[in-house]
């Protein structure tokens, strides 16, 4: 399997601005649509770092920090953090700004995770990431201790099976 350093090109920031289409009945950005822009800031950053088409498989726990308000500009970034057989994990992070007052601020954060396919839907092999700097090695480290999570919740793992997850709890085993 090719081993990578994708992780830069993988690399993406959007930019949206909020509009009253996009608010609740409070003038805040809904959560809905917030989602969608941070499905498709990931997808290009999966489709950058693979070259191919991606699907989302899923999408880790998303916490709304902070209500991002009508006006604001809304900034995602997006990178890989590591890939595996055909699945890639994308961190992406959420902030807002209000360009007349200047404030700045993180409103979200997530993994999302993707597969290559081909046309036919059938999973493709992407290139095995190499890590550069030393928060890219924390971010892939982690990266296989949420899969394991998330095979877990899904059903398609038995906790037992969990070697990454167990060695958090019980070191000496």
């Amino acid at each position: 399997m090719e081993t990578t350093n994708r992780a830069s090109v993988s690399h993406t920031i959007m930019n949206e601005i909020v509009l009253p289409n996009d608010t609740n009945t409070l003038n805040n950005l809904m959560g809905g649509k917030l989602l969608h822009w941070m499905d498709i800031c990931a997808a290009i950053s999966a489709q950058k770092y693979s070259g191919k088409t991606v699907v989302t498989v899923s999408v880790d726990s998303v916490s709304f920090k902070k209500a991002i308000r009508l006006g604001d500009v809304v900034t995602l970034e997006a990178k890989v953090t590591r890939s595996f057989n055909s699945s890639m994990e994308v961190h992406i992070i959420v902030h807002a700004a209000d360009i007349p007052s200047g404030e700045v601020y993180k409103s979200n954060e997530a993994y999302y995770t993707f597969v290559a396919i081909d046309r036919g839907g059938s999973p493709l092999k992407v290139p095995q990431l190499k890590p550069e700097t030393e928060e890219e090695q924390k971010k892939f480290d982690g990266a296989l201790r949420r899969r394991q999570l998330r095979l877990i919740l899904a059903g398609k793992m038995k906790p037992d099976e969990a070697t990454e997850l167990k060695a958090l709890f019980f070191p000496e085993d």
